[in-house]
């Protein structure tokens, strides 16, 4: 009796302290704790409205018998979410265990609100459709990166000589190439992009992780040879200061697989970018920079040196890329609108300081 009592007072007096628990969508189990503590909850979401609602849809496809998805079906729309086809829902293998985990990420209404890195002029749609789905508060305030620009999450050692490498280049001259922290290519892959950039005589900045695919005596030997044979025009690092990279006014395009934070970075320095998603929510993400904001073309198919070199040259050097750059700075203006005094994202950010202070 004595110990239930001791342990309630050490509960209330770490409550004066505590206003709300965020949480990660992934710990979905945040909620109940908050309840029991009388306290708000809001889920932080760190992927894109519009794949939030897409998940809706996968435990639906569950229901129907449509999972595994067949292969007839996989070109066609998926209903109510244009411009997504069936092949571009974040499911690549079908377990009772992952469409548990998603039942659960969607069944967001005992949250208190939810905080999304997204900005409303690109997902003004989605956010609308959750708003009145969940009637939760809603607060958009990303770019999350723009918030806290001097500060870095990078898990990986960047190498910053890079920078002094993309100072000696032309204007829109470079283009970017990483797959992020875990997409990973196999040697076969890594032969077809090098000399794809080899032929294309563009200059190029490439990050090649250390590979589980790849043995790294290959990778170092390969890597040697290779920077020999391209000279000064081509640079390639372990891991970048991708945002600093982005911003840098010689990088003209951008090789990504289309992940979230990606993305936004991408997005919000006006680079346009070849989508290369791998699994989950990249294909959505990719199908979006493709079809909706225009701002990038998704290549699916297993290209060969051939085909890098004619993607490279498109975005680089011919009319088209340079209509397509056009409209990513158009787009990368009205982010920074957003971002600025009286902004959707500044004034999202605002309210939920409110929110949990009126808690």
């Amino acid at each position: 009796m004595a110990q239930s009592v001791i342990q309630n007072d050490q509960d209330e007096a770490l409550l004066t302290f505590i206003a709300c628990i965020i949480y990660d969508e992934v710990m979905y189990f945040s909620p109940a704790i908050a309840n029991h503590f009388k306290i708000p909850s809001i889920m932080f979401r760190t992927c894109s409205a519009t794949s939030l609602l897409v998940r809706a849809v996968i435990p639906k496809l569950h229901l129907q018998g449509c999972l595994p998805l067949p292969d007839s079906i996989l070109q066609d729309p998926v209903p109510e979410h244009y411009p997504l086809r069936f092949k571009d829902l974040p499911v690549t293998k079908f377990e009772e265990q992952t469409l548990r985990l998603m039942t659960n990420l969607f069944n967001i209404e005992r949250s208190s609100a939810i905080i999304f890195n997204t900005i409303d002029c690109l997902e003004q749609s989605a956010l609308a459709i959750i708003r009145h789905q969940k009637q939760l508060p809603i607060f958009p305030v990303g770019p999350m990166h723009k918030l806290a620009p001097d500060s870095t999450s990078s898990l990986l050692e960047e190498d910053t000589s890079c920078i002094a490498w993309l100072d000696k280049q032309a204007q829109d001259s470079v283009i970017y190439i990483s797959l992020g922290t875990i997409a990973s290519m196999n040697a076969k892959e890594v032969e077809e992009m090098a000399w794809g950039l080899a032929t294309s005589k563009q200059p190029f900045l490439w990050v090649i992780r250390s590979s589980q695919k790849i043995a790294s005596e290959w990778m170092e030997s390969f890597t040697k040879d290779f920077k020999i044979l391209v000279g000064e025009r081509g640079c390639i690092v372990r891991w970048a200061p991708q945002k600093q990279v982005l911003a840098h006014e010689a990088v003209g395009g951008f090789w990504t697989h289309c992940g979230w934070n990606s993305t936004l970075e991408s997005l919000c320095e006006g680079v346009p970018m070849i989508c290369r998603p791998c699994f989950g929510d990249q294909n959505v993400t990719a199908r979006y920079v493709s079809q909706i904001w225009r701002v990038g073309w998704q290549y699916e198919n297993e290209l060969e040196q051939g085909d890098i070199e004619k993607i490279v040259l498109r975005l680089m050097v011919e009319e088209e890329g340079k209509e397509m750059r056009k409209r990513a700075r158009d787009l990368k203006h009205m982010v920074e609108a957003s971002i600025n005094n009286d902004g959707p994202s500044h004034n999202s950010l605002n309210e939920l300081v409110e929110f949990i202070m009126s808690s």
